[in-house]
């Protein structure tokens, strides 16, 4: 990936900084950000191509200039994984019913308006075979309880991942890393380092036919790469 620019957003832990390093070590220009730059710039001090901003994926204006500032580092954005998420509350213990409003709110400008803006800002600068993956997992079509407005929110990116494939050239996939340690899943799961190969297979030798609208799972990567 020696040519390649990847924008990268929540990338100063789990599953972001895990894709940063990835995608660093395959000799790409990784341009991450994260509301707190602090640990990207601390990742970013280990590589000499990874480029660190500060951006909040709700706001449109710090996500237009996130794009921008990657074309400029790298030309053209050739992946982009919208990761950046937020989970306001225990897993198993956010009952719907009992969701305040400013939590749902915000939950959903994150994780559903966030991967919005996201995409849109990216794609004036997409090069013409660039790839668009939106992290997401099971709990947005299967339903469980007490997982309140996160597992709505997944299920609204992984709306906006079929619409965006239908409408735009580029292939939109879901990436579908089963159960990682994070601070959004309570720290239960496998290590993050451990899926971070996962997202570099969809950005590169996933089929994308396979990849386009669709959810790329762990069971699909595993077939595909043992």
């Amino acid at each position: 990936m020696d040519d390649s620019t990847v924008v990268i957003t929540g990338g100063s832990r789990g599953i972001g900084a895990a894709c940063v390093r990835a995608f660093a070590r395959e000799g790409a220009t990784v341009v991450a950000c994260a509301r707190n730059t602090g640990p990207i710039e601390t990742l970013a001090a280990e590589f000499e191509r990874v480029e660190a901003v500060r951006a909040d994926v709700r706001d449109e204006y710090d996500v237009e200039r996130l794009m921008e500032t990657a074309a400029r580092v790298g030309g053209t954005v050739d992946v982009v994984i919208a990761n950046a998420g937020i989970n306001h509350g225990t897993p198993g213990e956010m009952p719907l019913d009992r969701e305040p409003y400013a939590r749902f709110d915000d939950t959903l400008r994150t994780n559903v308006r966030g991967v919005f803006a996201t995409v849109k800002e990216a794609v004036p600068h997409l090069a013409d075979d660039a790839r668009i993956l939106v992290t997401s997992g099971s709990i947005a079509r299967e339903a469980k309880p007490g997982m309140g407005a996160y597992a709505v929110s997944k299920a609204g990116a992984e709306a906006l991942v079929r619409g965006f494939g239908t409408d735009l050239d580029q292939p939109v996939g879901v990436v579908d890393p089963g159960l990682v340690a994070t601070d959004v899943t309570g720290g239960q799961g496998r290590e993050a380092d451990d899926v971070a190969p996962m997202f570099l297979w969809a950005a590169t030798d996933c089929p994308a036919e396979e990849l386009d609208g669709e959810v790329v799972d762990l069971r699909t990567w595993k077939k595909a790469t043992r």
